[in-house]
C-alpha cells in the first residue's frame, strides 16, 4: 500500500466520533520564548491519553475479514490504542512489551482488557514476541509505526491542525519510529508544501534520526528514557515510516535527559498540563535554542500523558530521577 493523502482523509472518516478532534491552544510561555505564536495540539486529551488512538483506531477497522484478533508490539501508548479498539471490536488483543516499558503502561493496558506479554529487554525482543505469536495463535500484527493504517491514523492530526489553522508555518513533532511524525508530515506537505515539519527524539536511541543520518535503518542501543515512549527502533525492514520520514521531514533534532526534565517542569508549571517526557521534546529543543526563530505560528504536538505518576511528581519537586546506570539530577522550576 502506497500512502497518499486520500488514505488520512478516508481514516479521518474512519475514527470520527472515537478519536477526539483534540484542542490547539495557544501557550504564551513558549510563545515568548520563540518569538513567534506557539500552538499545542493536545493529543493527552484522547481517551486513552495519548494520539495512538487514531492509528490503533484505524487500522483494527481494516483488518482482514475474519481476524480472530491482534498483536503488537508497544513502549505504552500504542499498546492502550490497539487495546481500547480491539475491546471496541470484540477482538483478543496481545500486546508485548518490554521490560523497559514503565509499570504504570503495562497496568494500563491490562486494564483495558489486553494480555500483556513482556518479552526481553528492547523493542525489538518485544517485536520478535508479537510476530511469533501471530504465526501461532493466527493474530493479525499491528505495528506501532509501519503500518499504512497506523500511518494514516496519525496523520489525522495534519489534517485538524491545517483545518483550524491554515496558517501554521511550523509543526514540531516528537519522533519515535516515525509513524507519527510521518503521517503528519505527508498531510502537511501534501496541504501546504512550504510548511516546515521537525521531528524532535531524545540524544541516546534515537532510531529514525540515526538511520535518515546513515541513509536507512540501523539498529540502535534501546536507553532507559524519560522519553520511554520514543525507544526502540524502526525496524531493519521498514516499509513506509523510513521513506515518509526521508522524503518529508525538514531536520530532525536532538535533546538531552535533562532538556527533557526541565520542559516537563516548563509545561505543567507555565501551561498547568501534566505531560510525559516523549510529548515534551519540541518544547525542550525551543528552551535549550536547538530550534531558533521558527517560522510561525508554530504547532506542537503534546502526544500523550501516560506517565508514572510517581516519577513525574518527583520531577515536579525538584527530585533525582534515576534512568538505569544514569542520574538526571533535579532542581526545582525556577530555581
Amino acid at each position: 500500500m502506497s500512502l497518499a493523502l486520500a488514505d488520512i482523509f478516508a481514516a479521518r472518516n474512519t475514527i470520527a466520533g472515537v478519536a477526539a478532534d483534540t484542542p490547539l491552544v495557544p501557550s504564551p510561555f513558549l510563545s515568548g520564548l520563540a518569538g513567534a505564536e506557539v500552538l499545542l495540539k493536545l493529543e493527552n486529551t484522547q481517551p486513552i491519553g495519548a494520539f495512538k488512538l487514531r492509528g490503533a483506531m484505524n487500522a483494527v477497522a481494516n483488518l482482514p475479514e475474519g481476524a480472530a484478533g491482534v498483536s503488537c508490539c508497544s513502549t505504552g501508548n500504542h499498546g492502550r490504542g490497539v487495546a481500547f479498539a480491539a475491546k471496541r471490536a470484540g477482538l483478543r488483543a496481545v500486546v508485548c512489551m518490554s521490560s523497559m516499558v514503565p509499570k504504570a503502561k503495562v497496568d494500563g493496558i491490562r486494564a483495558l482488557g489486553a494480555d500483556v506479554q513482556i518479552a526481553g529487554a528492547s523493542q525489538d525482543d518485544a517485536q520478535a514476541e508479537s510476530l511469533r505469536l501471530c504465526e501461532s495463535d493466527g493474530l493479525v500484527e499491528i505495528s506501532p509505526f509501519d503500518d499504512p493504517f497506523v500511518i494514516a491514523g496519525q496523520g489525522t492530526i495534519g489534517l485538524e491542525l491545517l483545518a483550524e489553522r491554515p496558517d501554521i508555518q511550523t509543526i514540531l513533532v516528537p519522533l519515535s519510529g516515525g509513524g507519527l511524525a510521518g503521517g503528519i508530515a505527508l498531510a502537511a506537505k501534501t496541504i501546504k508544501p512550504d510548511i516546515s515539519v521537525i521531528g524532535v527524539s531524545m540524544d541516546r536511541g534515537a532510531a529514525m534520526h540515526e538511520s535518515l543520518a546513515a541513509g536507512g535503518p540501523v539498529e540502535v542501543t534501546e536507553v532507559a528514557s524519560l522519553a520511554d515512549s520514543l525507544g526502540g527502533g524502526i525496524g531493519m525492514d521498514n516499509r513506509h515510516s523510513y521513506a515518509l520520514c526521508r522524503d518529508y521531514l525538514d531536520d530532525t533534532v536532538l535533546v538531552t535527559e535533562e532538556e527533557i526534565y526541565a520542559a516537563m517542569q516548563a509545561l505543567y508549571f507555565e501551561d498547568r498540563i501534566v505531560a510525559e517526557g516523549g510529548s515534551v521534546v519540541g518544547i525542550a529543543a525551543l528552551m535549550t535554542g536547538r530550534i531558533s526563530a521558527p517560522k510561525g505560528p508554530v504547532a506542537m504536538i503534546v502526544t500523550g500523558r501516560n506517565c508514572d505518576m510517581g516519577v513525574f511528581t518527583t520531577i515536579m519537586t525538584g527530585g533525582d530521577v534515576r534512568l538505569g546506570d544514569t542520574i538526571v539530577k533535579g532542581k526545582r522550576y525556577g530555581a
